[in-house]
């Protein structure tokens, strides 16, 4: 079992930046490929960003590439996910997941609570 919890949300301006972390506690962090996800009220869930065990491979959703940068260290069991230019419509409730194969579809076994990002204009 992974204990996934996230961080880092809040409410921030239009054009601004937030840094969400997500801290992993249970089995070896290095065993799982970790996602981050969103979800807005009334949506299906998105994929965000995606990186493999140790870090080598990332992947990027295409409503959000180039805005975000995704990273893990693997020393301190935690995930990031650094969102750059945030607009109105990055506003969701954002998830962090940890699974034994990196993919942009919500297969992933461990899910943390989320945390709420929300952009003014």
């Amino acid at each position: 079992q992974v204990l996934l919890v996230e961080s880092g949300g809040g409410l921030v301006q239009a054009g601004g930046s937030l840094r969400l972390s997500c801290a992993a506690s249970g089995r070896t962090f290095s065993w799982y490929a970790m996602g981050w996800f969103r979800q807005a009220p009334g949506k299906v869930r998105e994929f965000v960003a995606g990186i493999s065990r140790v870090g080598g491979d990332t992947y990027y959703g295409d409503s959000v590439t180039a805005r975000v940068t995704i990273s893990r260290d693997n020393t301190k069991n935690t995930v990031y996910l650094q969102m750059n230019s945030l607009k109105p419509e990055d506003k969701a409730v954002y998830y962090c997941a940890a699974g034994v194969k990196l993919t942009a579809t919500p297969d992933y076994a461990h899910w943390g609570q989320g945390t709420q990002v929300t952009v003014s204009s």
